[in-house]
């Protein structure tokens, strides 16, 4: 079964608010475990306007299903993650001022600075995905990062999924499997869904985690956070 990572960033960011600890992240973090979800993902920026390096430092105790952080490899944040020792970073190429991740990697013009990162982190014995587009066309570059995983970027299947599911899928599904072929782990993320998620997860068979975020945690305002996370397991269920 595809993996559930619940990214917490948007309790955060209504935290962040009003300030002080209400809602609290880090027990978001303990509730989302309990109610099934096979792992965390948070992704500290910059600016800290919704996960913060104090959260990061938090929730790592708590974790009993895995711990995954996302964010661009700037110095401070490769400081971070090798002093927290997540099971997974997830390399993102978002500058400083961007509002969400909107684009994977150009693994072949960062080759170079990608492997130096990853032969970092796996130095620290963390597992690294990189935040990738259904474009195979890059992927024995990133191949040749030592990436463990890379994350398709699913945004665009998400917009095309309403009006033909089935041509909005094509490209990961041909992604997926020069991905399986080079021997990368998969995994997906982006405007994910309840509505969108089954097929996709149907269609792409070796997907190992999903991380899913802004739809969760806004279907959880209607539904209840046990409720929701309920409902999204059963989308990855075979």
């Amino acid at each position: 079964m595809t993996k559930l990572s619940v990214n917490i960033n948007k309790i955060a960011t209504i935290r962040n608010a009003r300030g002080g600890r209400v809602p609290d992240v880090a027990q978001a973090a303990v509730k989302c475990q309990e109610f099934g979800a096979q792992g965390i993902t948070v992704h500290p920026r910059p600016d800290e306007r919704h996960i913060t390096r104090r959260d990061v430092f938090d929730i790592k105790p708590l974790i009993r299903t895995e711990f995954n952080i996302e964010g661009y490899p700037s110095r401070p944040f490769i400081e971070l993650v090798c002093e927290i020792k997540p099971n997974q970073v997830t390399l993102v190429p978002d500058p400083p001022d961007a509002l969400t991740s909107n684009q994977g990697w150009d693994a072949i013009g960062n080759q170079s600075f990608l492997s130096d990162v990853i032969a970092e982190l796996h130095a620290a014995g963390i597992r690294t995905s990189i935040f990738m587009a259904a474009d195979p066309s890059s992927y024995e570059a990133a191949k040749r990062t030592g990436t463990d995983r890379i994350e398709l970027y699913t945004e665009p299947y998400a917009v095309g999924y309403e009006n033909d599911r089935d041509r909005a899928v094509r490209p990961f599904v041909e992604a997926a499997k020069v991905a399986d072929a080079l021997g990368l782990g998969l995994n997906a993320g982006h405007d994910l869904s309840l509505e969108n998620l089954h097929f996709f997860r149907r269609s792409i068979p070796s997907l190992l985690e999903v991380s899913i975020g802004h739809a969760l945690i806004s279907d959880a305002l209607y539904y209840g956070l046990e409720n929701t996370i309920r409902r999204y397991l059963d989308q990855l269920a075979d």
